[in-house]
This record gives C-alpha cells, structure tokens and sequence, in this order.
C-alpha cells in the first residue's frame, strides 16, 4: 500500500460534490509520480459517484439522512481501491438483470455501469451489519 485516505459523510446527495472533490484531490496528489492517466480519474470519479449515489438512493432511503457512509480509497503499485460502506438492507447483486442493447427498463443500470467502470467490483454484507461495495480499478499505463 501507498497511498490511503478515509472519509465519512452524512447520506445526502448533496454531498455528492464534497465526496468527488475529496476523492479527486487524493487521486491528483497521489497519482502523477506513478504515471496514472487522467482518463482512470473519471472512471473511478463515476464509480465512486455511481457508488455513493446507490447508497442514498438505495441502501439507505428508509434510514434518517444522518446514517453515515463511509469511504475509503487505498492506492497500491498496481491498483487504486475504493470501499464505500453503507448501513442499508443487504441485497444480491447477483438478482439484477443486465440490461439488454437497445431496451428501456428502470433501474439496473447502475450496477451494469460499475461493472464497466472498474476491473472488480464486489459486495458483501458483513457481521456488524454494514455493506460494502469494492471498487477496484488495477493501473493501466
């Protein structure tokens, strides 16, 4: 490991823009002498968002606004890794549907998304009641 940084949030969505500027910022600090293209900055900036968002949205829209997400991001020689744990009801991935070319549906594509995003990503629900989703994005020269 070289690299990590933490950082906890309320679930607003509004807090969106705090989350990716923190996230940005560790990425900018820490990448450059590692030769990381900017290009993984944006994809791993959507994830996270993609990530946070569902959680909001999803994993904690019955819980108070006050339920806290919290975020970790680790930067390894041949890796960046985000974790975003949640409080939320557990759910299976494994259900959701990939959406089919040229077809409508609501919801789904958030996952569908992730998946393109990053070269791993992994949910698990874990003893103290807490979800996490793993975002890992291995570096690309």
């Amino acid at each position: 490991m070289l690299q990590q940084d933490h950082l906890t949030v309320q679930s607003d969505l509004t807090l969106l823009n705090k989350v990716q500027k923190w996230f940005e910022g560790f990425y900018l600090q820490h990448t450059s002498k590692f030769s990381w293209p900017e290009e993984q900055l944006y994809c791993l900036n959507l994830a996270l968002a993609e990530g946070f968002s569902n959680a909001v949205r999803h994993a904690h829209q019955d819980l108070p606004p006050a339920t806290p997400i919290d975020i970790d991001v680790t930067l390894w020689d041949d890796r960046m890794e985000i974790r975003i744990w949640d409080w939320g009801k557990p759910f299976n991935p494994d259900i959701i549907e990939e959406p089919s070319p040229g077809t409508l549906q609501e919801g789904g594509y958030g996952w569908f998304l992730l998946r393109r995003l990053a070269n791993k990503v992994v949910y698990e629900r874990y003893q103290d009641r807490r979800n996490c989703l793993w975002i890992v994005k291995y570096h690309s020269k």
